[in-house]
């Protein structure tokens, strides 16, 4: 039986902030812009107690928290300290799944430290973490990722929760429903519409029938519900898409995002060619006024090959934008997905002579 740990670092963007200055410890610190069009990246505790919570419009958190100070992201300095906190991971197992720059899933069944258990191995790791980077993690300890995901949220902030196989079932059957990691706002209220309020209720249902009403997602619900998930910590994961995208201080009109998706497309162009892999499909994405959300793809017969193509595709596929002339955007963003290997990849002269 597998064991997997998940870490979790404390409100990562806003603690390192409030490390790197003392002024800012136990003042309620939110990471963004300020601005109408911007977003909070991370909260500190201290403004989480107001309400304020990551993803939320900046206006929303000034409106819930006045107090609260705003400081910009610094992102090159976030990404140092995560290659320092998986430095510490690497000590222990070369089986690493980071998800983001702040939590990762590690396998530890046969850890490369001497250490006799997985909550010996998670309990030394949040030490060094707090030892060698003055912040604090969470960590979950479990048989397989969903559990360890769920687990690590238990005891936030600067906890660790256990669970062992034992005790899986009567852990998760009073569980909420909306504390399956996937589960958001529309599926709890489609779930609760169903008489489902807790994993004990998904366990009356049989698998055909959660996927009769929820889609391939039922079957993810079935298992979960009893506590099965098989997938392996896959480390270093090969890039599968990058992208680029900006929000506008003013919404614009389809015919004046010219200028912005060639920055933004050149952007996410540079950011490819730091991989090793080789994007295909080119994607625009466009979101209006009213928040709606549109996505155009197109995959030529062999990769972009320059800078050039790659923004002569993202400008194309606003042909392909189909709503009125009057709609306004309030965000574009370009990207490339379609990965492969170089070596799987057969580049040729001439990707194509039109694009529709």
């Amino acid at each position: 039986m597998r064991k997997i740990i998940h870490i979790d670092m404390d409100a990562f963007y806003a603690s390192v902030e409030q490390r790197d200055d003392p002024s800012l410890r136990g003042r309620p610190v939110v990471v963004a812009w300020r601005g109408e069009r911007s977003v909070v990246c991370a909260a500190s505790y201290e403004a989480r107690v107001f309400g304020v919570r990551s993803a939320m419009p900046a206006v929303r958190a000034e409106r819930l928290c006045p107090q609260a100070v705003f400081v910009p992201p610094d992102f090159a300095r976030y990404k140092a300290v995560s290659r320092q906190v998986r430095e510490i991971f690497l000590r222990h197992t070369d089986l690493v799944e980071p998800l983001s720059l702040d939590e990762a899933y590690l396998d530890v069944t046969a850890p490369k430290s001497d250490l006799p258990t997985a909550t010996a191995v998670a309990e030394t790791i949040r030490a060094q973490i707090r030892e060698e980077t003055q912040l604090t993690a969470s960590a979950g300890v479990a048989p397989n990722k969903f559990l360890a995901k769920i687990a690590s949220d238990w005891r936030k902030p600067d906890g660790q929760f256990v669970l062992r196989p034992h005790q899986v079932e009567a852990f998760l059957t009073p569980l909420p429903v909306e504390r399956i990691p996937g589960v958001g706002k529309v599926m709890q209220g489609k779930l609760n519409a169903a008489g489902i309020h807790t994993v004990g209720d998904l366990r009356v249902f049989d698998q055909r029938d959660l996927e009769q009403r929820f889609g391939s997602f039922g079957g993810s619900l079935y298992r979960r519900a009893r506590g099965i998930d098989e997938r392996p910590v896959e480390p270093d994961q090969p890039v599968q898409s990058i992208s680029s995208e900006d929000t506008f201080a003013t919404d614009l009109p389809l015919s004046e995002l010219e200028p912005h998706i060639v920055r933004i497309a050149e952007k996410a162009w540079q950011a490819s060619r730091k991989t090793e892999r080789v994007g295909r499909t080119v994607v625009l994405k466009l979101k209006t006024a009213q928040f709606r959300i549109l996505t155009r793809s197109f995959t030529p017969e062999a990769p972009p090959a320059s800078a050039q193509e790659f923004v002569d595709i993202a400008l194309a596929l606003r042909e392909r934008v189909d709503l009125p002339a009057s709609t306004r955007y309030r965000l574009v963003g370009v990207g490339l997905s379609g990965f492969r290997d170089r070596d799987e990849v057969a580049t040729q002269p001439g990707l194509f002579d039109t694009v529709v």
